[in-house]
């Protein structure tokens, strides 16, 4: 009986030996490709059963080669392996129909877990349906940012959704501010009806009854004030993607009647007679808890389980410590762009903060500071002074979680937090006098000048 063999194609011979010296005990040959070429010459002469495949090689990239081995209809699984998983990598390499992707730096024990799963998958003779949208190449100002396997498992699921039928419903669940509207756009921008309209509604934000003329649309004469037909959002979306917004606030009768659409996939026009065939796909998104919703009478059982086909779930970014870097450069290059102005230097108590800091409004309150730095700050560096945090934060219980630190480091925290606030109100008094401020204070100038370098206090920003 033939053993099975894996290809690893990665130009680093470390990681090459790697893979060599891990299978060789799974009683699996292991062959290697330096690049992208080799790959596709190697396959049709080793016929291995699964290949390891770095996205950055020399010539063609590990998704360049991807993309041939579907047009060669080469029925191999293909484990992408990525050191920056940006969720275009993500989708792209799900769509050109990767088995699955993993992001450096490797561990064994995901490795043999994720081949093993794939040799299984060939030994059962079952093939992977092969998700081969076209992705589109524009930029896009709506990417989602992130490399923590919540995020990335976020990523790997709309790969997986946006080959499906538009009748397939789906529900984003999330905090305020997580992104839930960005991965409706991420479906639909890589959905093959993403030329097809997006149309997009916030159900928390209308009267319930203009809320069902918005929807649905209606006839002239059709009440008081329709003067003439107007089309409603669920024809203007064509075949493309309608997005309801906090469809936990919607009112009761309203959601009966949505039901019926859900269920029929048609609709008449307020006032019409016509029946309209749905043709686009629904999204919905709630920061509710819309199971809680329905055991309060607040929210359609029937309707939750139409809506709730293919659910996606976002993280709070406070459960993404590791992004919350990424994206402040990210919101920095942008807004670097977007107001024209050029930040050179990050000050330490900027990081400090953001990665103490629990983010309560998400990424969208990241966002919002960093924005609000940009507008203030007088010169190339990005101070915490700049961002709009109120006193009263650095004290909260959510700012520093006491509860994980020893006794001296939870005293050495609130002393410096009582220091930092001593000394910025000592030199707003004296107008950033030192030695007026000592002479308050009642200690020696050295000391106001150490508190003023500890805290990174400019005295001049303190004279009015």
């Amino acid at each position: 009986m033939r053993r099975e063999k894996l290809l690893i194609a990665d130009d680093d011979k470390n990681i090459q030996f790697a893979f060599r010296k891990a299978f060789e005990s799974k009683n699996i040959d292991v062959v290697s490709a330096d690049n992208g070429n080799e790959v596709l010459r190697i396959i049709g002469i080793e016929k291995p059963n699964v290949i390891f495949m770095d996205v950055a090689m020399p010539g063609k990239n590990g998704l360049d080669v991807l993309e041939e081995l579907n047009e060669r209809k080469v029925e191999i699984p293909v484990i992408i392996i990525t050191g920056f998983g940006t969720m275009n990598t993500a989708i792209k390499a799900v769509q050109l129909g990767a088995y699955d992707y993993i992001v450096k730096p490797l561990d064994i024990d995901q490795i043999y877990f994720v081949a093993e799963r794939a040799l299984e998958m060939v030994r059962l003779r079952n093939k992977i349906d092969n998700l081969n949208i076209e992705l589109s190449r524009k930029t896009s100002k709506d990417e989602i940012i992130g490399n923590h396997p919540k995020i990335q498992k976020v990523y790997k699921l709309i790969g997986a959704v946006v080959n499906t039928s538009n009748t397939t419903n789906i529900l984003i669940t999330g905090e305020s501010g997580t992104g839930k509207e960005l991965v409706a756009k991420a479906i639909h921008k890589n959905s093959k009806n993403s030329e097809r309209p997006f149309i997009a509604l916030n159900c928390s934000v209308f009267p319930d009854s203009l809320l069902e003329s918005e929807l649905f649309g209606y006839e002239k004469g059709a009440f008081t004030d329709a003067k003439e037909k107007r089309i409603g959002k669920f024809e203007l979306a064509d075949d493309g993607t309608i997005f309801l917004d906090e469809i936990g606030d919607m009112p009761l009768n309203l959601q009966k009647k949505l039901l019926r659409v859900f269920q029929e996939r048609e609709f008449y026009r307020l006032g019409g007679n016509n029946l309209i065939k749905l043709k686009a796909r629904f999204i919905a998104a709630t920061n509710k808890d819309l199971e809680k919703s329905i055991k309060n009478k607040e929210f359609r059982q029937d309707l939750f389980y139409r809506v709730n086909v293919f659910p996606i779930e976002i993280p709070p970014l406070r459960e993404r410590g590791e992004d919350i870097s990424l994206l402040l450069h990210h919101f920095i290059q942008k807004y670097s762009k977007n107001l024209g102005k050029k930040i050179d230097l990050i000050h330490p108590e900027v990081i400090k903060f953001i990665n103490e800091y629990k983010f309560p409004g998400n990424v969208r309150e990241l966002e919002n500071f960093v924005e609000h730095a940009f507008i203030v700050s007088k010169d190339n560096v990005l101070r915490l002074s700049d961002f709009p945090i109120k006193e009263n934060r650095t004290t909260d219980s959510n700012y520093f979680n006491f509860s994980s630190l020893i006794l001296e480091e939870a005293r050495g925290q609130f002393n410096n937090m009582f220091e930092k606030k001593f000394i910025n109100e000592l030199m707003n008094a004296s107008k950033g006098k030192v030695k007026v401020a000592a002479d308050i204070a009642k200690v020696d100038r050295r000391t106001i000048h150490r508190l003023i370098k500890k805290h990174n206090l400019i005295t001049r920003e303190f004279k009015v």
